[in-house]
């Protein structure tokens, strides 16, 4: 192969190259923020097929656009008569801001932690604040005659829950639940589409055992505070020792360079001092001698 041929090769080479690390694909499910140099820079790309970025210095993170998931742990609540259930919730969100979601949450399982959070706080207040009857019935439930003869052969405690009336019920809590976890969103760059609960168990003699966890988990967050707290004094501790050490030496090095430039000027005066008469120079170099050894 003739040079030129090598060189028109390595032209295409180095273009085809050039081009790969330009371009990226976008498919219906996905949208993606440009990096570069670890900040985003410009809007979300939200529309599917080829885009192109700056090679080298630009990064491309995909996001997911399609529905996601989220289901919680199974959780031992007081209903506002103090009636302790486990109660099971799961909930369909999706990212609505990647650039948001990315600079709050960083990924899904940033996002995930964070409806951790905020899911299980709104399903606890809202549960504590409602009635059995409402979290168990729906508002248009009629009551049949079986119903009826169930509870009257498990209690009268049954029966009386069966017969109060319901005020809101099981919809209208789903849908507050759902409109106070909403307001929350929008600063985490997510959209809660819903939240539904799959499970309701009523649970009797439980109080001791749910106060037990609620301990642990109060000195679980107590102890990861404590953690990051060290950690984050730990690093201003070594951040600060490392400014200290750099003073230090920047304070000896600027005293070694003023001690020298000192030095310096007094050999230069004394130099002058005797060079102007070198008699008294040798008068004077006579008498440190007679000093010395007497």
């Amino acid at each position: 192969m003739s040079p030129r041929s090598m060189a028109l090769l390595t032209v295409v080479v180095l273009l085809a190259a050039l081009v790969s690390a330009s371009t990226y694909t976008l498919d219906e499910v996905e949208q993606a923020v440009i990096v570069q140099l670890g900040a985003p820079v410009g809007d979300p790309v939200t529309e599917p097929g080829l885009h192109f970025k700056l090679p080298l210095i630009q990064e491309v993170r995909r996001f997911d656009r399609r529905l996601l998931s989220w289901d919680g742990d199974p959780n031992q609540i007081p209903t506002r008569g103090e009636q302790f259930i486990s109660v099971d919730t799961t909930a369909r969100w999706r990212i609505a801001d990647p650039l948001v979601f990315m600079q709050r949450v960083q990924n899904e399982r940033g996002a995930q932690l964070r409806l951790n959070d905020i899911l299980d706080s709104v399903v606890r207040d809202h549960i504590s604040a409602s009635d059995l009857v409402e979290i168990v019935r729906s508002k248009d439930w009629k009551i049949s005659e079986e119903d009826l003869e169930r509870v009257q052969v498990a209690g009268e405690e049954d029966e009386e829950i069966l017969l109060q009336e319901v005020k809101a019920g099981r919809e209208e809590l789903i849908r507050s639940i759902l409109e106070t976890a909403q307001r929350q969103m929008p600063e985490y760059g997510i959209e809660l589409v819903d939240i539904r609960i799959k499970r309701v168990g009523y649970v009797e003699a439980v109080q001791q055992r749910v106060f037990e966890r609620m301990i642990a988990e109060r000195q679980r967050i107590a102890e990861q505070f404590r953690s990051e707290g060290l950690g984050r004094a730990a690093e201003i501790d070594g951040q600060t020792q490392r400014q200290l050490a750099e003073i230090r030496s920047e304070a000896q090095r600027q005293a070694q360079v003023i001690r020298g430039r000192a030095d310096a000027e007094a050999t230069r005066i004394y130099n002058e001092a005797f060079g102007a008469d070198p008699e008294f120079h040798a008068f004077f170099r006579t008498l440190e001698s007679y000093q010395k050894s007497l």
